[in-house]
Parts: structure tokens; C-alpha cells; sequence
């Protein structure tokens, strides 16, 4: 099984894996850790990636870049609209109302959904990550920023799904990185000593994200988390852009915002200043040739009159700062250290505004650009049964409080409650109890919608069915487990129904409830059925107490419906016995902006197409390749080391075949199919092939002429040896030998006619003999001579037992060794005493 990190950026992405007992960060095809966040589609094929980038400036309408943020949002969204300004492709509303992109692709206009676009390219990711570890890739850990809704992260789900993967945890890019801070720190405070608090610092292209962290061995909770989603390093870049676009105006009398394909490249070249700023402080140049109707332009800027340009920017990195300080309710001096990661953390300015507000220096120990997917492939370690990893348990949080609404049947209006506050511990589930006769529905949103980046402040609606009342006319008990998932999503987990027959006629319930109040239905689940799906243990008595103090304030607002004749027994007194009876009741979940499974299963589809079109344009490029290649390399070798092996008159024939082969390519045979590049090759080398084989008989024969000679001579030196009596083959059959002799005799003779034939033959006729018939002729010689004349002497039968024994007795005195013991080795011992006949002929 594979172990995958994948950090999807907004510009940049980076792959992160398990292997050889650690985290590395793997490389693409290109040789590059960072594959861009880029999409170009042509008339033929797609790019994805570093491919892609090359073509923003040259394919600006159908190269796709700055998508993250796109996903699970309404087209209407002002977010959406206000990207489309920013954007040189075409933005569009999709059948479902959510946002598409309108790109021309296969030479027709493509619609695609944002999912489907993402989905490219995590499926560009999964082949890279396949590549580099030489085995299929499907389990993954994906990173989303901590800001993320309920539809967003829906929406990268629906792209893994997409892609081909099986992800098995979104995880906020912040926690991320906080994992892969925490679990190598071999100094980590006890569990039962005060944590280590650390605060991280994320500002990457397009967002801003804070993140609080106590650590403890073995253990790392988030204590708040806090962010600015629309504050980045590209903000940095537009206020460049912004500035340049205006002195261009007045210098040059350019208006570059028109122009979509220069504004790309001033972007461009104003990250590259950017980048060069924060390492100078001196004047830096910045030069564009061609830029505009064949202008050239070219201006200046430091490190101070940016800091000054960037003002109202770098303002707003300590408020998230300040937030996040309040919600962990900490000071200064209990902060450990401040880890920063992102790009545009390396800009001093905003390394100093984070120093300034914590009056500590910052710490840049972690890699900036890959924590997150080292940090995404410790957590798919973790997830993954295949990797032994150290016991390490993370607790993340809720980044928006959630409330649940119904319809109150007591009092007109509705009813609600807040089931998880801001922060509150994740994942986690929590038990409702509601007194209901029939089906109702629970309406899941955001509590307080100012504090969420996104216009809408749903989450979903879920009915929760088959209610009614109970047997005696009362209402029913309705048990509803609400959770917040492993991905951050929130959902209404399952539902039951209690049924109980009292067979006392008593209103008991469970020996849990104990206190008589218009609340008291309740107390029961706050105590016994408040699940924490947390994986360390040793939280969970803290977690439980602070579990209980939320579910008080929650159930307080589900059972103030409860009519108060419904009062419970204390529990001193007695119980009267009762029957009770949990059914589970199915739940209709209703998605804000969730796509449908018939949906996704048809962007696979469509993916499944496009992979299948890029692999077929791949092998026709390769097969034209292939014609091209030996085009040149044919006509190289035909005026140096194929020139001797071909006659003058048909190397002209052939030096104007490859030449209008030459020509053919780059004009009718500009666009064929695969088969034709094929068939053409073929043509060619069936007048190449002729000469490549005469050249490589000519290199090769000498030494397997010399082989072979030399067999021959070691083979009749044998032979002379036996004729004259020579003891080593005096064992040998006459018979056999004379065979040997003539076998010998007529290989001699083939090989001096084929070298005397060939001799007479020019270079440039094809070869009598070829290299693999004299190779064929050297291993038959092998095959017939080699068995009779290295024939292995016959063995000499062993004494008899009675004489071992005798010889046996007769060495005892000189080693030792008894009768039986000598008796398997008569040889050994016995040839100092006596030498029976033959002995000393076996060595």
C-alpha cells in the first residue's frame, strides 16, 4: 500500500510520501518538488502542471490557474464575481448553479465543472506520486485550508473521487504543519506537565492562516485557529502590478489591464521583484522586452517603497494574530516559539509585523513550501495500516460554530441550539434527545455568519423519518447523533427511536436520570451517551467534562419542549422494570451545494476520456518522434560510420528519401494518425536496416571468428593429447574420438571457406556468413566435443565391508577413531596403512 500527502495550493502543489522509513517530498517529471497549480487545454490534449505554466502566456483564454478557491461556491457568490475580473478565462454558471469554466478543448467549447477541474489535477499528482514509487497510489491525505466550509470541502472530496483517489482525511493545512512539526520533537513535555504551545504562521499566495497548537508526547490540540482568506502573497503581487500599470499609463501611454496577455507577464516579472525585494534592499530593475505594440519598458522599485505600497496589507496580519490569542485564551509568555511557513512569509515586512506583535523572534526550522505534504503523509501514515508510526493522537477544531433549527410543536416558531461552538474539539459526535410524534426536520447552519467567508450560511437539512408516537399516545424518543467528521464536515450521523413498554405503567427511563427539572429528559445522554471519537485516551476525561458543560447549554434549548408531568424517580427508590427498544431511523440528508453521486459519476467518466485522449496523442506524438529521430540520425551516420557499407549511388538514393521524409513532416505529415508515423518508419528502415546490419557484421565478426578459431585449436590439442596416450585422456572411447576428430575437421573447414568468401567481398555487399550463424557454429561445436572429451573418469567401487572393518581396527591405535566411525570414510584413514588396488586413483 502507498502513503500519499498531497498539498493542493492555490499556485503550487507538492507531494509528500512514505517510504525507506521517513517522509520525502517527490519530485515530477520535470526534476521539480513543485508542480504548479496549472491546467492548459488544447486541440489535441491537456497539459497539466509544469507543461501548463509554459502556456499561460501563449494559451491565455484555456489555460487554467487560481482555481482553489473556486470550489463549492454559487456562481452569483460575490467572491466569484469579483475573481472573474481577475481572471483571462471564462468563468460560467453551471446547470446546478455552481461556477464552470468555458474553455475551448479538442477544438470544440467544453464546459467544465470546478470539481472536474481539480480532479485533472490531482490525477496529474496520482501519476506522479505512481511513477516515483513504482506501485499504484489511491489512499491519500488532501490539505484545505482551515477556513474551508462544509460545501468547500464537499467539493475536493468530489474531486479526489474525480481523480481516481480514496481520501482518507482532508486535513487543514495549519494542523498539517503542525504534525509535521510535533511528531519528531523528542522533547516534548509529559502528559501530565503543562503543554508546549506553539503558534503557527501560514501565509501562502492567496491566504492567511493562524493556528495555535499545545503539545504534549505522543499528542498535539489545536487551541485555536484563526485567518484572513483573502490576504496573500499574490495581494503583494497586485499592488505591484497596480503601481507599474499606472506609470506605464503616464510613461509609456499603455493601458496593460486591456491587454490580458501583457498583464499576465507583468505579473509575472512582479513576483520575480517581489522575490528579489526580500532578499535586497537596494533598487532593483525591472525590465520587459516586446511588452506592448513592440515597446520595451522598463522601471525601478526597493524594498522601503514597497513596504510603503503594501501598507494597508501588511495592517492586517496581527488582528488573526490578536483573534487567535483571545480564543486560546493565552498570553505572550506562554507562547514556546512562532513557526512560519508559506511564501510570502519570506517577505521581511511580514516577518517583522509577527516578530513585533509576540516581541520574540520567529523560527523558520520548517521547510516553507513542503511542511504541509510532509505533513499530509505523517497523518496518511497514521490512517494507513501498511506503516508502523509513533503514537501520536491529533485533536483539530471546529472553525465555525453550528447550530441545528426544527420545528417546535409546543410553541409556534421553531426551536434551536448550538451544537458545536467555535473551536470546539474535532472530530467529534454528540446525542440529542427529542420528544417528537412524527417525522421532523433538523436544519444544520453556520451560528454566526458574519465570522464564515461565504455568503451562504448553510450547511444542510436532514429529515430524520419514520417517527410517530408511542403506544400510549405519548411522544416518541428520539435519539440523534450529530457529528463533525474526520474531513471537518458536519452531518446528523444516525437517528434511533426508543421504544419502551412499561410494564408498571411508570414513566422510567434509565438509571441515569437524576435530577427533576423541565430539562431532566436529558441528563441521561449528557452523561452515558456523549461519544468523543478522539483516538488518544488519556484526553478523554477532559474532553468528557467539557463535553458536558456544551451538551447542558444544547440540550437546555432541545428539552425545554418537554411537558414537566414527564418527572423522573430518584434513584435511591427502586426501579420499576421496564422494556426499552432502540430502533434506528432512516435519515434524508439534503446537502447545501453537494453534488449528486449520478453527477460525479459522470465527470469520471469524462476524466476516464480525456486520460485515454492524452495517452493516445502522447503514443502518436512518439510515433512521429520516432520518425523524426531517425530521420536525423540516420542521415549523421550515412556521411560517417555508414559510409563505407553503402555504395555511392545508393546513398544519394537514400540521403533524398530521408530529406523528403524531412519535408513531408513538417508539412502533410504535420498531423497524422499514429498508424501512419508507423507505417512511414517501417518504410525507412527497410533500406535502412540493410546497411545498420552490415555495419554491425563488420564491428562484431572479428571476435566471434577469433572465438571460434580458438575453440577449434584447443579442441585439436585434445586430440593430439589423446593420440599420444596422454594418462588424462587415456579413459576415453576410440570411437568417440574419431568423431571428435572429424567434427573438428569439417568446423575447420566451413570456417576457413566462410572467411575466405567473405574476404573477397567488398563492405558494401551484404555478408556470406553472419555473426549469429558463427555463434550457432561455435556453441554445436561445444555441444558435440565438449561431453566426450572432458568425459569424467569412471569411479572405482569402495572394499568391501569386512576389509573396512579390518583396516578400521588396524588404524585404531594410530587416530583414535572407532570401527564405525571410520567405516564411511575407508579412504581417508585407511591410505597411510594399506593400499588396496586403485586407491590411489581416486583424487
Amino acid at each position: 500500500m502507498s502513503v500519499v500527502g498531497f498539498d493542493l495550493g492555490f499556485l503550487n502543489c507538492y507531494i509528500g510520501v512514505a517510504r525507506s522509513g521517513g517522509i520525502e517530498t517527490i519530485a515530477n517529471e520535470y526534476s521539480d518538488r513543485c508542480t504548479p497549480a496549472c491546467i492548459s487545454l488544447g486541440s489535441k490534449t491537456r497539459a497539466i502542471g509544469n507543461a501548463a505554466k509554459s502556456q499561460i502566456v501563449t494559451n491565455v483564454k484555456n489555460t487554467l490557474h487560481g482555481f482553489k478557491k473556486l470550489h463549492g461556491r454559487a456562481f452569483e457568490d460575490p467572491y466569484i464575481q469579483a475573481e472573474r475580473a481577475r481572471l483571462p478565462y471564462e468563468l460560467q454558471k453551471m446547470p446546478n448553479g455552481s461556477v464552470g469554466v468555458k474553455v475551448r478543448y479538442l477544438d470544440e467549447e467544453r464546459l467544465f465543472a470546478v470539481e472536474q477541474i481539480t480532479g485533472m489535477l490531482l490525477a496529474k499528482l496520482k501519476e506522479t506520486s505512481e511513477s516515483a514509487l513504482k506501485k499504484p497510489v489511491a489512499d491519500c491525505v488532501i490539505s484545505v485550508p482551515s477556513f474551508f466550509t462544509d460545501a468547500e470541502r464537499r467539493s475536493v472530496m468530489a474531486a479526489a473521487q474525480i481523480a481516481g483517489l480514496n481520501c482518507l482525511k482532508l486535513m487543514n493545512e495549519t494542523t498539517a504543519v503542525a504534525l509535521a512539526y510535533g511528531i519528531y520533537k523528542q522533547d516534548l513535555p509529559a502528559l501530565e506537565e503543562k503543554p508546549r504551545n506553539v503558534v503557527f504562521v501560514d501565509m501562502g499566495h492567496s491566504a492567511y492562516q493562524v493556528s495555535i497548537c499545545a503539545f504534549n508526547k505522543g499528542k498535539l490540540k489545536v487551541l485555536a485557529t484563526t485567518f484572513d482568506p483573502f490576504v496573500g502573497g499574490r495581494n503583494f503581487d497586485e499592488a505591484l502590478v497596480d503601481y507599474f500599470s499606472e506609470e506605464f499609463r503616464t510613461k509609456y501611454k499603455l493601458n496593460v489591464k486591456e491587454n490580458p496577455r501583457a498583464l499576465l507577464r507583468l505579473y509575472q516579472e512582479c513576483e520575480k521583484l517581489k522575490k528579489l525585494m526580500s532578499a535586497n534592499a537596494s533598487d532593483l530593475p525591472l525590465n520587459i522586452e516586446c511588452f506592448m505594440n513592440d515597446l520595451d519598458v522598463s522601471s525601478k522599485m526597493n524594498r522601503a517603497q514597497f513596504e510603503q505600497l503594501c501598507a494597508a496589507l501588511l495592517s492586517r496580519v496581527e488582528p488573526p494574530l490578536r483573534a487567535a490569542m483571545e480564543q486560546a485564551k493565552l498570553q505572550r509568555e506562554d507562547i514556546y516559539s512562532i513557526e512560519i511557513v508559506g511564501g510570502a512569509t519570506r517577505i521581511p515586512a511580514v516577518k517583522e509585523q509577527i516578530s513585533s506583535f509576540f516581541c520574540k523572534e520567529i523560527s523558520t526550522t520548517l521547510n516553507a513550501d513542503e511542511a504541509v505534504a510532509r505533513g499530509c503523509a505523517l497523518q496518511c501514515a497514521i490512517l494507513s495500516p501498511a506503516f508502523k508510526v509513533r503514537e501520536f493522537s491529533i485533536t483539530d477544531v471546529v472553525p465555525y460554530s453550528v447550530t441545528l433549527r426544527w420545528k417546535s410543536s409546543y410553541e409556534e416558531g421553531t426551536g434551536e441550539c448550538e451544537v458545536f461552538s467555535k473551536n470546539h474539539a474535532a472530530p467529534f459526535s454528540k446525542v440529542i434527545t427529542f420528544h417528537k410524534k412524527e417525522p421532523f426536520d433538523l436544519e444544520a447552519y453556520y451560528t454566526h455568519p458574519h465570522e464564515v467567508p461565504y455568503p451562504d450560511s448553510r450547511i444542510g437539512r436532514f429529515t430524520v423519518q419514520n417517527v410517530g408516537p408511542q403506544h400510549d399516545g405519548d411522544n416518541s424518543k428520539v435519539k440523534v447523533k450529530v457529528r463533525v467528521n474526520i474531513h471537518g464536515l458536519f452531518s446528523v450521523a444516525n437517528a434511533s427511536i426508543i421504544e419502551r413498554q412499561n410494564i408498571e405503567g411508570d414513566h422510567n427511563d434509565t438509571p441515569m436520570d437524576t435530577e427533576s427539572s423541565s430539562k431532566n429528559q436529558g441528563r441521561d445522554d449528557e452523561l452515558d451517551k456523549m461519544q468523543v471519537d478522539q483516538e488518544e485516551g488519556v484526553q478523554k476525561s477532559q474532553a468528557e467534562q467539557q463535553n458536558q458543560a456544551d451538551e447542558e447549554t444544547e440540550n437546555a434549548g432541545t428539552e425545554a419542549k418537554v411537558t414537566s408531568g414527564d418527572m423522573h424517580e430518584h434513584p435511591a427508590q427502586p426501579k420499576a422494570k421496564t422494556k426499552v427498544k432502540s430502533i434506528d431511523l432512516p435519515i434524508q440528508a439534503s446537502l447545501y451545494r453537494q453534488l449528486g453521486q449520478d453527477l460525479i459519476n459522470s465527470y469520471i467518466e469524462n476524466e476516464g476520456k480525456m486520460m485515454m485522449q492524452d495517452k493516445l496523442e502522447k503514443e502518436r506524438n512518439d510515433a512521429k518522434n520516432a520518425v523524426e529521430e531517425y530521420v536525423y540520425d540516420f542521415r549523421d551516420k550515412l556521411c560517417g560510420v555508414f559510409e563505407k557499407f553503402i555504395t555511392e549511388e545508393d546513398a544519394n538514393k537514400l540521403t533524398l528519401m530521408l530529406e523528403d521524409t524531412e519535408n513531408w513532416l513538417y508539412e502533410d505529415g504535420e498531423d497524422q494518425p499514429k498508424q501512419v508515423y508507423m507505417d512511414k518508419l517501417q518504410e525507412l528502415r527497410k533500406f535502412g536496416q540493410p546497411i545498420q546490419e552490415r555495419y554491425m557484421e563488420h564491428a562484431e565478426r572479428p571476435k566471434v571468428l577469433n572465438d571460434l578459431g580458438k575453440k577449434i585449436q584447443l579442441l585439436m590439442k585434445a586430440v593430439e593429447a589423446y593420440k599420444n596416450k596422454d594418462e588424462k585422456y587415456d579413459h576415453l572411447d576410440p570411437a568417440e574420438m574419431e568423431k571428435v576428430e572429424k567434427y573438428i575437421s569439417e568446423a575447420m573447414n566451413w570456417l576457413n571457406s566462410k572467411m575466405n568468401a567473405q574476404n573477397k567481398l567488398s563492405l558494401t555487399q551484404d555478408p556470406v556468413v553472419k555473426v549469429a550463424e558463427i555463434v550457432t557454429k561455435s556453441k554445436e561445436l561445444d555441444n558435440f566435443c565438449n561431453p566426450i572429451i572432458y568425459k569424467p573418469r569412471p569411479k572405482i567401487e569402495p572394499p568391501s565391508d569386512g576389509q573396512s572393518k579390518a583396516n578400521g581396527e588396524h588404524n585404531e591405535p594410530v587416530n583414535g577413531q572407532s570401527g564405525t566411525e571410520t567405516k564411511p570414510e575407508p579412504t581417508k584413514d585407511n591410505s597411510p596403512q594399506t593400499k588396496p588396488p586403485g586407491e590411489m586413483e581416486v583424487d
